[in-house]
């Protein structure tokens, strides 16, 4: 069984403050370091550290940017996958403040181009009993064809519609596993109670749906009205940014090596515990050791 992630990589920029700037206000950073981001990549990375075998699809531009993407990437799976378009590769800028919390802004030219459906020999690769994983970065009609051809090879498909593209409403029809925060599942629903909001994902069209909760953990839920909690341990938040990355990618791998969805989660809820107080992006996600130790410690716990 293989994980295939569809999405989007590109290079982060973060700047760590006391607090946010204001309106017109400039602020020295304390700090700032470019890494390797983009929430295809973040997820991507994530699932193979849990020793899942992982084919990561996405475009990267012709210049300095794109190689030093490549080199990154490849230090933790095959990325002879990605495509180069004509383009200046995709870049983040993260603030992160005092707090953990932060503001990301991304130029994503290479994203909005991307056709995996074309590129990348997606089509081919995918068959039945793989995990097909989708975010919110690519051109919506792209990410709805993904999720259709992955469904229809016998594919499990886990689309977590983050950034919600303004305007637009994505289709759960082809979604095995629909994962939201809990604003991303208001805006999806026009539901504020989490608990109804994870219903109302599956009455969309999920066959299951997660909702994320931040520090207290997430809900999970079936199609036979069933939502079960699971708490997130307490840890100092250093930074949140990619925690929600770590969890569905952490939770794809788990997937992948035959686990149910309610130990896959428990897992995943402790490893984005584990990136949030940790600095940056993709190097806040744990690594393949502490992904094994973890896996294999919530699992001792729950036999």
């Amino acid at each position: 069984m293989r994980v295939h992630v569809v999405g989007n990589v590109c290079v982060d920029t973060t700047f760590r403050l006391d607090r946010f700037p204001a309106a017109g206000e400039t602020l020295n950073a304390s700090d700032h370091a470019d890494g390797l981001g983009g929430k295809g990549a973040n997820q991507a990375v994530a699932a193979v550290r849990t020793g899942a075998d992982v084919r990561f699809h996405a475009a990267i531009g012709n210049d300095a940017a794109g190689a030093w993407i490549t080199d990154q990437l490849s230090r933790d799976l095959d990325a002879s996958h990605l495509t180069m378009l004509p383009l200046p590769s995709d870049r983040s800028t993260i603030l992160v403040d005092a707090r953990g919390e932060n503001l990301i802004v991304t130029g994503a030219s290479c994203a909005a181009a991307f056709d995996p459906l074309a590129a990348s020999g997606f089509i081919r690769s995918v068959e039945r009993g793989d995990i097909v994983v989708v975010q919110g970065n690519l051109d919506p009609d792209v990410t709805t064809a993904c999720l259709k051809l992955a469904r229809s090879a016998g594919a499990m498909t886990v689309f977590n519609p983050s950034p919600l593209a303004a305007g637009h409403t994505p289709s759960l029809s082809d979604v095995s596993l629909a994962i939201a925060n809990a604003g991303e599942a208001e805006q999806l629903t026009g539901i504020s109670d989490p608990d109804a909001a994870a219903r109302e994902l599956i009455r969309q069209g999920a066959d299951t749906a997660i909702v994320t909760l931040g520090a207290v953990g997430c809900l999970v839920a079936d199609g036979k009205g069933r939502v079960d909690r699971l708490v997130a341990p307490r840890v100092a938040v250093v930074d949140t940014s990619g925690a929600g990355d770590v969890f569905c990618g952490c939770l794809a791998g788990c997937l992948a090596a035959g686990m149910d969805l309610a130990a896959a989660a428990r897992i995943a809820v402790r490893a984005a515990a584990i990136s949030v107080g940790c600095a940056g992006t993709l190097g806040s996600c744990p690594d393949r050791r502490e992904m094994k130790l973890l896996m294999e410690t919530t699992e001792a716990q729950t036999a």
